[in-house]
C-alpha cells in the first residue's frame, strides 16, 4: 500500500491531511469548524471551498466519502502557518495517480499571506509527496495562461511550460 501521511513539514508550514467531515463543516457549517477541525481558519479559507470555481462533482465525492478518514489524494491538506496555528490555505492533488502515473497538484493561499512564498513551500511539500510514490511519473499543475503569481510559483518549483489546454473544470489553462 502507498504511503498516506498526514502531515507534511516544511520549515515554516505544516500540511495536514483533511477528512471529507472537516472540508464538509467548513463549507457547509462554518461556526461548527474549528470545534470539528481542532485548528483555526484565517480569514478568506472559506471561501475557496465556497466559491463558484468548486466543481460539483468533487463536492459529491466529498460527501460521498463522509467516514472514510483522511485521503491526501482526494481530499489534500490544510496549509497551516507554523508560528500561528493558523490555516492559511489548502492544497493538494486532482486524485491519486491515474492509469499513466500522473498527478496534477493544486494549491492556495488565503490573501493575508500571499507573497510570503508560503504556496512555493506548500506545492514543493506536494512534490516531494508525490514523488515519493512508486506509481507517480509525472506530476503537472494548471494555472491561467496569462502570467500570475501560480506561474511563479511553478516556475520556482521546476515546472516548465509544455502548452495549453481546455480543462473541463478550469477552461483554458
Amino acid at each position: 500500500m502507498p504511503h498516506e501521511a498526514t502531515e507534511l513539514h516544511t520549515p515554516r508550514l505544516t500540511l495536514v491531511a483533511h477528512t471529507p467531515e472537516q472540508l464538509l463543516a467548513l463549507i457547509e457549517h462554518p461556526e461548527r469548524f474549528e470545534e470539528v477541525a481542532a485548528l483555526t481558519p484565517a480569514d478568506g479559507l472559506r471561501g475557496f471551498y465556497v466559491s463558484g470555481e468548486v466543481s460539483p462533482h468533487w463536492l459529491d465525492a466529498l460527501r460521498a466519502s463522509v467516514g472514510q478518514g483522511p485521503n491526501p489524494w482526494r481530499h489534500g491538506f490544510w496549509v497551516v502557518e507554523k508560528e500561528t496555528g493558523h490555516i492559511v490555505g489548502g492544497a493538494g492533488f486532482k486524485g491519486a495517480p491515474d492509469a499513466a502515473g500522473m498527478v496534477e497538484i493544486a494549491y492556495g493561499v488565503v490573501p493575508s499571506r500571499e507573497g510570503r512564498g508560503y504556496a512555493t513551500e506548500a506545492a514543493r511539500a506536494l512534490i516531494h509527496f508525490a514523488a515519493k510514490d512508486a506509481r507517480v511519473r509525472l506530476i503537472r499543475a494548471h494555472t491561467r495562461p496569462e502570467a500570475n503569481a501560480s506561474t511563479r510559483v511553478l516556475k520556482k518549483c521546476g515546472f516548465l511550460q509544455v502548452g495549453e489546454v481546455v480543462d473541463p473544470e478550469d477552461g483554458p489553462v
